[in-house]
């Protein structure tokens, strides 16, 4: 009688070789057949002052901040020809705004402005995620349109 524990103890048979495929079955386990659903657990929200705390442990991270005043393509030639007083044309125009990247990702746009002798960005907008990945995906396709 195999299905009789005591027998598995004395004929040295264990429940992994009396499972197909050398598994123990688990008797919570449910068979393959049934699906039982998934339960998430709810987590605490985070006080203000937590939100504070930890935020103050990032605050001391340097990040590069890049200011794109324009854009253009050139030939090697076009670039061994350029001489003091060249004039580079950019793909924006006097007045649009400047793009504002933080470690390589646009996240706002700007204006110039020249504070005590000083090139400086007034920020005027904040991009939210859907244009910020919007920008990102036209900016790796801008390559393939222009080769």
């Amino acid at each position: 009688m195999p299905d009789d524990p005591s027998d598995s103890e004395t004929t040295g048979d264990t429940p992994e070789e009396a499972a197909p495929g050398g598994t123990a079955a688990s008797p919570e386990t449910p068979p393959a057949d049934e699906a039982t659903p998934f339960e998430f657990t709810e987590f605490d929200a985070v006080s203000e002052v937590e939100h504070s705390e930890a935020m103050s442990l990032l605050a001391d991270v340097s990040l590069d901040v890049t200011i794109e005043l324009g854009r253009t393509r050139m030939t090697i030639d076009d670039v061994l020809r350029l001489a003091d007083g060249a004039v580079v044309e950019l793909d924006k125009l006097a007045g649009d705004p400047l793009d504002i990247y933080v470690n390589e990702r646009l996240v706002a746009r700007g204006e110039v402005l020249v504070l005590n002798d000083t090139f400086s960005v007034r920020v005027s907008e904040i991009l939210d995620a859907g244009a910020i990945e919007e920008a990102g995906r036209a900016q790796r396709a801008e390559p393939e349109s222009s080769g």
